[in-house]
């Protein structure tokens, strides 16, 4: 399906200025956008009906996985992944402009938990004693700064959020490491595949899988069913199954059609051995333009 056939309402992650907003309209340019404060209202917004796809992210190349949206997608709603699209992260330093003269005497940074960890080691050496405090977005990060001039507080969050809160930026591109991307998953209740003419590249598969018991040589049995078929992972992890200790499920990623024959072949023979599948569907990448 073309991105300009969809007439749809998206959920993304908001407020307006996230880095989420900013992929949400990289793929969806004149699509209806409705941000949502968490990622459990965003997918919970498609699973209800309330709106058509959501976009959530899902893992960043620094910080790793975002454990609520797999756990999410796995525990309470199902979906499907109808496309991802994989951004540049840049993160910056902004002040209400009453008190950027008011750098040094910094009493608090402001941002999303991974956000300030992609920027540790900044924040460590230049300001090691002001305490850091964790919000739902960077965009929220810095709609707070904005909302409260009369505080020497600072956010770290994207250019689009400095310029929708009028904060100014005190010190650009923060993050620790230059090579700072995030996946999005683009998640709706059909199983359908977003492509743009074009613009298509490597399909990929992602799988929840979860063992039948827990038994020597398990998950080895597992990936063989993949290695044989010579299909490529590009990804897997493991999640706690929240029914005790040493619980876990799968998330797999793999370079292959689900529709292809040796993939139902494997999802055949993954359902013999006794295990729990649940296919998020196959989808492409999309790479957002320019970092922001």
């Amino acid at each position: 399906m073309e991105t300009n056939e969809w007439t749809s309402r998206v959920a993304f992650l908001g407020p307006t200025g996230t880095f989420t907003e900013l992929a949400t309209k990289e793929l969806f340019p004149n699509e209806w956008i409705i941000p949502f404060k968490t990622i459990p209202e965003c997918i919970e917004a498609v699973d209800s009906g309330q709106v058509d796809i959501a976009v959530v992210p899902v893992e960043n190349a620094l910080e790793g996985s975002v454990p609520l949206t797999i756990d999410y997608l796995f525990h309470e709603a199902d979906l499907f992944i109808s496309a991802e699209v994989l951004s540049p992260i840049e993160q910056h330093l902004m002040m209400h402009k009453d008190q950027v003269n008011q750098l040094e005497n910094l009493d608090r940074v402001y941002s999303h938990p991974h956000a300030l960890a992609q920027c540790h080691k900044y924040l460590y050496y230049h300001f090691k004693s002001v305490p850091l405090s964790q919000t739902t977005s960077t965009a929220a990060a810095a709609q707070y700064v904005s909302e409260h001039p009369e505080l020497t507080i600072a956010a770290v969050a994207n250019v689009g959020a400095a310029k929708q809160y009028g904060l100014e930026i005190v010190e650009h591109n923060i993050h620790d490491f230059h090579f700072n991307h995030t996946r999005f998953f683009v998640l709706s209740k059909r199983n359908d595949r977003i492509e743009r003419a074009g613009d298509k590249n490597q399909i990929k598969t992602t799988l929840m899988i979860k063992l039948p018991i827990d038994r020597s040589g398990g998950l080895h049995q597992v990936l063989s069913v993949f290695a044989w078929r010579q299909i490529n992972l590009s990804k897997i992890e493991s999640r706690p199954l929240k029914t005790g200790l040493g619980d876990y499920f799968f998330i797999i990623d793999l370079l292959e059609d689900e529709n292809a024959p040796l993939m139902k072949g494997a999802l055949e023979e993954l359902r013999a051995l006794g295990c729990s599948v649940k296919s998020l569907g196959s989808y492409y990448t999309y790479q957002q333009s320019n970092a922001k």
